[in-house]
């Protein structure tokens, strides 16, 4: 291995030693991370591995479990912690760019390249160690597109793999793994063999009827219990989920979190600023190298579609995120790499190297007190969680996660005398102290944490 390519391994090995090491160094941040890892403690706690929750008896219909699953069963493995509820992400983005490097090099490509490009981009970079479901989506969009070309050149056995994909792809977060698929092979086979042909052949080279039985047979006994266990789950998830959050602007019936109303369009701005610095690599080497041979292959034109498939989907969607690109990241690594060579291993490094770069005043940034910002950790492990303690107002999923479900909402009607000798009230200046006045009690402030939340000890 010459020394040119040994630095790559070198910034890769670095680039996810960093983000490994990251994941237990700054606390579940609301309301994502920390509602998610939230819902994976509870699922623990509780038992129910079916239903998830996210909060004591109340169901979450707005995801599937896969995702809860990975961090419920990793905190039966390792404890409960950050570094548990994040690591199986981590897993999870390990498993594409081993998949993504095995395919490169399956068509001669270099798989050390396409896994650079992956490890080194920035949306890839931070839900590798992200308490979210788009990399348990992504892992499976990456398992179902790899199946659907190995098929597509005559492999049966890796059409079923395929199918397995688009089965936890269900599982991770719905049937918009099935609209990314239709949105990337459709247009694909018709680009290879008319419309008509298309047709034709994904009837003849794919077994579609057992496919399909298999993926069913993965994916639907869980959506069948689910609804049994708490009827409404289908009509809020598929109607609610799949059709109004894309097509109703600031869309109310979101029963988890607020609507982000984001101009037509806005998801390729998101595609530019989260797959830096790659976003910018790609159109330029494609424009400078004009590789029309390679431009111009089966394979190139199938990542292609495979890298814009979520973004056709959410152009005309004003509800929006920028994890949302996730799942064609995958592509555009091999798109780099077919468009790159040995002598570019050089200037490859310097542009690898600013994520690693960035992650590490990242972590720096995040441990000097930002983090805390946007959680409760710090007040809730420096109170004595012995104690009853009450949120005033509005209580963050990090005052759940952080006081392992103990924490509980003051109502109007809690009987505080009910409390015992002492008990804690935690929340903002602006709501606290008028409840203090109002219900004539007797507290001391302990602690102001940056979260903006402060907690009062207070006496009966």
């Amino acid at each position: 291995m010459n020394f040119q390519r040994f630095s790559l391994w070198w910034v890769i090995a670095l680039a996810l030693v960093l983000r490994l090491a990251s994941l237990g160094l700054y606390p579940l941040m609301d309301t994502t991370e920390a509602r998610y890892g939230e819902m994976a403690r509870l699922m623990v706690e509780t038992g129910n591995w079916l239903t998830p929750q996210f909060d004591y008896g109340v169901s979450f219909w707005g995801k599937p479990p896969l995702f809860t699953w990975m961090s419920a069963g990793s905190i039966q493995l390792f404890g409960l912690s950050e570094f548990a509820v994040r690591v199986p992400h981590f897993a999870a983005a390990i498993g594409v760019l081993a998949l993504m490097g095995w395919f490169a090099r399956k068509h001669g490509r270099s798989a050390l390249i396409t896994i650079l490009v992956l490890a080194t981009c920035a949306v890839f970079s931070i839900s590798a160690g992200a308490v979210m479901t788009d990399m348990a989506l992504t892992l499976a969009f990456t398992l179902a597109m790899v199946g659907f070309y190995q098929g597509w050149l005559g492999s049966r056995r890796w059409s079923y793999v395929g199918f397995i994909g688009l089965a936890l792809g269900l599982l991770a977060k719905g049937p918009v793994v099935l609209v990314f698929m239709g949105l990337a092979v459709m247009p694909w086979l018709m680009l290879q063999h008319g419309v008509l042909g298309a047709f034709r052949e994904l009837w003849t080279r794919f077994p579609l009827a057992k496919g399909l039985l298999l993926m069913f047979a993965i994916a639907l006994p869980w959506y069948v219990m689910a609804e049994i266990a708490t009827p409404g789950f289908l009509d809020y998830f598929i109607v609610g989920e799949h059709f109004k959050r894309f097509v109703v602007s600031g869309w109310e019936g979101d029963l988890y979190g607020s609507a982000h109303d984001e101009p037509r369009g806005t998801i390729w701005l998101f595609w530019l600023i989260s797959a830096l610095p790659w976003s910018v690599v790609l159109p330029l080497l494609m424009w400078q190298r004009r590789q029309w041979e390679a431009l111009r292959s089966p394979l190139f034109s199938f990542l292609m579609c495979w890298m814009i498939a979520p973004l056709l989907l959410f152009t005309l969607s004003g509800n929006i995120l920028p994890a949302y690109v996730l799942p064609g990241i995958p592509a555009l690594g091999l798109m780099v790499a077919m468009l790159c060579s040995d002598e570019d291993n050089r200037w490859l490094r310097g542009v690898a190297f600013v994520v690693p770069a960035a992650l590490m005043i990242a972590l720096v940034v995040l441990n000097t007190g930002k983090a805390d910002e946007r959680s409760d950790r710090m007040l809730l492990t420096a109170i004595d969680q012995q104690k009853p303690i009450y949120y005033v107002d509005k209580r963050p999923f990090s005052g759940q996660f952080y006081s392992n479900g103990q924490a509980k909402i003051l109502l109007p009607e809690t009987d505080l005398t009910q409390a015992g000798p002492d008990y804690y009230l935690i929340g903002k200046p602006d709501s606290i102290n008028p409840t203090i006045m109002t219900r004539k009690l007797s507290c001391v402030q302990k602690l102001d944490a940056p979260s903006g939340r402060v907690a009062y000890l207070c006496r009966n």
